[in-house]
């Protein structure tokens, strides 16, 4: 974004008597990026640039260019033209253009959608729950039907109908459940966890309500956790579990970039299947 249009925003900001937080939370994003568009160091995105537009009352040409900046620019092209094949105004607008097409797209819209520009895809709503879809093939669902992980099209990690973590059976050990496992599998963890997330709704601190259902994602991670130490295998645990809670406080706090960049967490997922697999016990060979 060249520095022009960061002022601009800087000065539809303040005409608007918006502080970067207030304005950053009526578009979704996180305060650094506001700060970031200011100074000129990143470029909102297309959705972005929609919703400031909106919260200004401007066109996105407005938002752009400016209402004045428009006509003269409209003046020097022309003027330009019978000089030059190539003006200097057209290359700019070829550069912000080239600027957009390569920034990572990140949506609010009906849930939380991230589409790397290196061909991640991170889709997050509550109907259809957590989807990751990695450049590689590799794909990790966590939604109401459980947890279901596929590596090069086949499923290797899915949660059967008594919520128990399956793995696939090149990943599974030879095991026998113990006495001390089944007491753990057995333990109402899913009561603790209602009763935190009743707690700290009714609190009200800490965002309440609409951040207190993350209590709910403790649940398939004490149980895979339990799976993973007894059966001593770490592909057990439910580590996109893991990751799209860490994503969640990343967002709600504006730590590690916030919801711009938190999502990058995502990537781990099969990073870490990958090393389970490299560091399995011989048995599951």
């Amino acid at each position: 974004m060249n520095i022009e249009t960061a002022n601009r925003l800087l000065q539809y900001r303040k005409q608007h008597n918006l502080s970067q937080e207030e304005l950053a939370e009526k578009i979704g994003v996180s305060r650094q990026a506001v700060s970031k568009w200011e100074r000129s160091e990143a470029s909102p995105d297309t959705d972005n640039l929609i919703s400031l537009a909106e919260v200004y009352g401007v066109s996105l040409d407005e938002l752009l260019k400016g209402k004045q900046e428009s006509s003269d620019h409209a003046e020097d092209n022309t003027e330009s033209a019978a000089e030059t094949s190539e003006p200097e105004s057209s290359d700019e607008a070829a550069d912000e253009q080239t600027n957009f097409v390569r920034e990572d797209r990140v949506s609010f819209k009906n849930g939380i959608h991230v589409d790397s520009k290196d061909g991640d895809h991170v889709h997050i709503n509550r109907k259809n729950g957590i989807n990751v879809d990695s450049k590689d093939g590799n794909k990790v669902h966590v939604g109401w039907d459980g947890i279901h992980v596929e590596e090069n099209g086949k499923e290797r990690v899915y949660t059967d109908e008594n919520g128990h973590v399956m793995v696939d059976e090149k990943l599974k050990t030879t095991y026998s459940e113990s006495p001390r496992h089944k007491a753990f599998n057995r333990f109402p963890f899913w009561a603790i966890a209602l009763a935190a997330f009743l707690a700290w709704g009714f609190s009200g601190v800490l965002f309440g309500w609409s951040l207190s259902w993350i209590c709910f994602l403790s649940i398939p991670i004490y149980y895979s956790v339990v799976d993973a130490i007894f059966k001593r295998n770490p592909c057990h645990f439910a580590f996109p579990v893991l990751c799209a809670a860490a994503y969640i406080i990343f967002g709600y706090f504006n730590v590690c970039g916030g919801w711009a960049y938190g999502w990058i967490v995502f990537l781990a997922i099969p990073v870490y299947y990958i090393i389970c697999s490299i560091i399995k016990p011989k048995e599951s060979e």
